[in-house]
Formats: structure tokens, C-alpha cells, sequence
């Protein structure tokens, strides 16, 4: 018996007339931890159902993709398109062939994709966000502004995750969000720009490494990025060299200084820094297959995931407590941006399944109140960097 897919994507569109205004949503799901990893919805203008399906279809294989994920099981309502898409029945509206085409150029980015139609009672998710993609047009927005701003009607409290993960949201994304009366602390956690090991893909962790001009680039796009959002508190950066090179040209753009915490420092990796994954495989032996499979075991002179997290944690209580209530923007690296967003989200596992890209931008808001939590707004935005 095969084991099943743990990542599933459902689509769905309508249209209000049929033709008339059209809209899609789309959810793409880690199964195993009951997880919402992305949401996508828009308008479309005037259009079909049929047209506003295939475009849900496209955003979430767009959106699975941008997650890294190369198996999924694709679920839809609409019998024609998941029929039209698997190759077993002709496109012959000229209007969805583009569409279809589309369709398939991503689905043959997947190792491995199946196309289930499933009743509608069980779309109810890519549904609702279609419904509400179509009420935020008709008010003359798009999904992500209304959403953004409090503008969409939600299910009652415990009926589906407080907000996606992994979304490209618009630029207000970065200093607004669901309307709150408890104070809110906003962590915006920027990867630093591109260097010369991260170009080879070398294991690099306490390597005093310099930016590139691109990863210099790189770094003043996210501060006008950051700046044209604004409302930033502090800039606070890890003791490496291309972290503070890419927060002080974010700070420029802010008029803010940088304040370094040692403990955002990339992971030690010991006696594999420098090395290609393949070469520090080669070179540990079995050591690197225990250190691959344990969160407890360190490299060769090097430290832990445990002991790793352990310390950022720390920086995050100090950051969280010192400025309580305010935006702070924290310049560091792949591995304390992952510790931060799997502690948010309480799942170490559903995090290593997280592509982080460079100079990329997350954020995570910690809400107090009787019942303090952490709510994980935005994952690895690139939107900016353009063709940098």
C-alpha cells in the first residue's frame, strides 16, 4: 500500500452570474500536523466559474511550489477541470486552454502530483476564500487588503488557523493585520543578502562572511521594502559581518542604528564549516548522519539545533519584553529565522519543510493577554528583490 501524500492543495472559483464578477481561493495543507502552510485568493474581473477554477488551480500549485514541496495531492470540486488537467478529457474552450497549458507547465514541477475531485461540502476552505476574494472586489479591493485590514467576515473563533503561512501579502503586510485590542509585539525577521559560500552552497555558520554586490543589492531592496512600510522600532542584528552589513543598509533607509545580540548568530557548524553538504557528508561519516537525524547532536567543535534554538529563544524574550508593543525588525540568519517560525507555529517538523531564501522577509506576531500566542503572518517574501 502506497503511503500518502502529506501535502494537499484545494482550489475553487465562481463567478456570481456566470459570466459576472469572478473570484478564486486556494489552501495548501500539510496533512500530518493538520497544518494551513499557505492561502491565496483574488478577484479576476468579470469572468466564468470555470476561468476562476483554473486560476485557484494555478495559485495553489504556484503556492505549494514556492513552499519547496514536490508531492501533493491537488483536490478540486469542478469535475471539468480536474478531468481537463489529469488528460483525460479535451480543452475546448479556447478560453481555458491557456489555462490548462499553464496548469500543467507547473503540475510537471512536482515529483510526484495527483488530481482528486472531491464534493464540495469538503472544499468548504478554498470556497469560503473565493466568496470572500468576490465581496472584497465588489468593496474594490483585493482579498489581501481586506484581509489585511480586517475587512472579510471570518468563521467563528476555532473554526480554522488564526492567519496563513507562506502568502505573498501586500506591502501593508509587514505593520497591520487583524484588528486587536490586546498588545501585539511584531518581529520582522530579514535574512541576510547573498555571499560567496551561500553562492556555492557551503555550509556557513560562525564564518565572518562579507556581502556581495548583489547580496548588497539585495540589501538595500528589503530596506526600501521595510522603509515604504515604516513603523519600525529597532533595528536588532546577529554579531556577523553580512548580517550587519545588510541591517545597516536598512537602517540608513530608516534613520535607525543597529544593535547587535550575539545570541542571533547563525548555528556552529564545527569542523564542516566551509564545506559543501557533500563534502561534509563525505568527511563526517556516520557522525553527519547522526547529527542529520537528532536535534541534540552537535557537528565535530560545532553546536546543536537544541542548543541553538535554546539561544534564540532567549533573544526573542529579551526583544519581545523590551519592546513590547512595538515593530522590531531583527536581521539574521536561515536557522534562527526557522527557530522562531517553528517555536510561533509549534512544530519543529512542519519548519524544516520551509524554504527561506536570501535577504527574504518573514514576520511573526506575538500577542499578549490571558492567553499569550504567537501568530505567523508572512514567510520567506522575495517580491521585491525583482530580478535581483
Amino acid at each position: 500500500m502506497s503511503t500518502p501524500i502529506r501535502y494537499i492543495a484545494e482550489a475553487d472559483g465562481g463567478s456570481r452570474g456566470n459570466p459576472g464578477p469572478a473570484g478564486y481561493g486556494a489552501v495548501v495543507r500539510d496533512a500530518a500536523d493538520d497544518l494551513v502552510l499557505a492561502e491565496r485568493a483574488d478577484g479576476i474581473g468579470h469572468g466564468t466559474n470555470n476561468v476562476a477554477e483554473y486560476r485557484g488551480l494555478i495559485a495553489a500549485l504556484e503556492a505549494a511550489l514556492e513552499l519547496g514541496i514536490t508531492e501533493l495531492d491537488m483536490r478540486m470540486d469542478s469535475k471539468l477541470v480536474v478531468e481537463q488537467v489529469s488528460g483525460r478529457w479535451k480543452v475546448k474552450h479556447a478560453n481555458l486552454q491557456p489555462l490548462a497549458t499553464r496548469a500543467r507547465a507547473l503540475a510537471d514541477k512536482f515529483d510526484q502530483i495527483t488530481f482528486t475531485w472531491i464534493p464540495r461540502a469538503q472544499n468548504s476552505h478554498a470556497d469560503r476564500l473565493a466568496n470572500e476574494a468576490m465581496d472584497a472586489a465588489a468593496k474594490g479591493k483585493s482579498w489581501s487588503e481586506a484581509e489585511s485590514m480586517g475587512g472579510v467576515d471570518r468563521p467563528a473563533a476555532g473554526a480554522q488557523p488564526e492567519a496563513p503561512v507562506g502568502d505573498a501579502l501586500p506591502r501593508e503586510s509587514l505593520v497591520t493585520g487583524h484588528p486587536t485590542t490586546e498588545p501585539t509585539t511584531t518581529l520582522i525577521l530579514l535574512r541576510h543578502g547573498e555571499t560567496e559560500q551561500s553562492l556555492e552552497r557551503r555550509f556557513s555558520g560562525r564564518s565572518d562572511l562579507p556581502l556581495t554586490d548583489k547580496g548588497k543589492a539585495q540589501a538595500q531592496a528589503a530596506g526600501a521594502r521595510i522603509a515604504a512600510a515604516g513603523d519600525i522600532a529597532v533595528v536588532v542584528s546577529s554579531p556577523l559581518l553580512r548580517t550587519k552589513q545588510t541591517a545597516h543598509a536598512v537602517a540608513k533607509q530608516l534613520g535607525l542604528d543597529v544593535h547587535v545580540d550575539k545570541d542571533l548568530r547563525e548555528i556552529d557548524f564545527g569542523d564542516w564549516e566551509g564545506m559543501t553538504f557533500g563534502e561534509a557528508k563525505r568527511a563526517g561519516g556516520t557522525a553527519f548522519g547522526e547529527w542529520a537525524g537528532s536535534d541534540d547532536i552537535a557537528p565535530p567543535g560545532g553546536e546543536s539545533m537544541a542548543q541553538c534554538r535554546e539561544r534564540v529563544e532567549r533573544a526573542r524574550r529579551r526583544l519581545t519584553d523590551k519592546y513590547a508593543g512595538q515593530r522590531v525588525l531583527v536581521v539574521t540568519h536561515m536557522t534562527p529565522i526557522k527557530a522562531l517560525l517553528g517555536d510561533a507555529l509549534d512544530s519543529a517538523a512542519a519548519v524544516r519543510r520551509i524554504n527561506l531564501d536570501l535577504c527574504s522577509l518573514s514576520r511573526v506576531d506575538y500577542i499578549a493577554g490571558e492567553r499569550p500566542r504567537s501568530v505567523v503572518k508572512l514567510v520567506n517574501e522575495i517580491s521585491y528583490l525583482g530580478s535581483l
